[in-house]
């Protein structure tokens, strides 16, 4: 085994600023009140394991489809890049669909492992090793289950001006994150 503390920490960072489930309490809350209740466990174990389950399969997924890891990545920057907009403009770019309920879609994916996440997932996957990615995973998993499951609290305590603002501060790292890995793949392409 080669745990790493440091790795750890790493992996767990980049993951929390990706999956950003402090900056997505708007949306959550905003699911609340349109299905009435949010499985939180379900939700948290689903994205957990379709997030080890990217990091083992992920890569040899995009080979079968003969998508490269450079395209993917630059994919998920523009994905993340609408999301980043839409936090910091608060306009909304996708279409509004009613859900029944809100666990598998919309939050365990796209909210928490989406295609942003995937692509961390294979970047973290190429610098670190894969135990200290997973156990990043488990510590990020734990957070978003909290927030979760305390969304409403969290709501109530900061109020439309407080959830406003760390929607476009988080808006803003997550833009800055879009940039950068479109910055560091897209001469992948060419």
């Amino acid at each position: 085994m080669n745990f790493n503390f440091r790795e750890i920490a790493t992996a767990s960072m980049i993951l929390f600023a990706v999956i950003d489930i402090v900056g997505s309490v708007p949306i959550i809350i905003s699911l609340r009140n349109k299905v009435g209740h949010i499985q939180s466990e379900k939700a948290s174990i689903i994205a957990a394991s379709i997030m080890v389950a990217f990091l083992f399969v992920g890569e040899e997924i995009l080979n079968l489809i003969r998508v490269d890891v450079n395209s993917f990545a630059v994919a998920g920057a523009f994905v993340m890049f609408f999301l980043a907009i839409e936090m910091i403009l608060g306009v909304n770019l996708h279409r509004d669909e009613k859900p029944e309920t809100a666990s598998v879609v919309p939050i365990a994916f796209p909210l928490i492992a989406g295609a942003g996440t995937m692509t961390a997932l294979l970047a973290l996957r190429a610098e670190f090793y894969v135990e200290n990615i997973i156990v990043a995973i488990v510590i990020n998993i734990i957070f978003v289950y909290l927030v979760l499951k305390s969304s409403a609290k969290i709501g109530r305590i900061l109020g439309n001006n407080g959830l406003g603002v760390i929607r476009k501060v988080f808006g803003v790292v997550l833009l800055a994150i879009a940039v950068k890995l479109f910055a560091t793949n897209i001469n992948g392409l060419f």
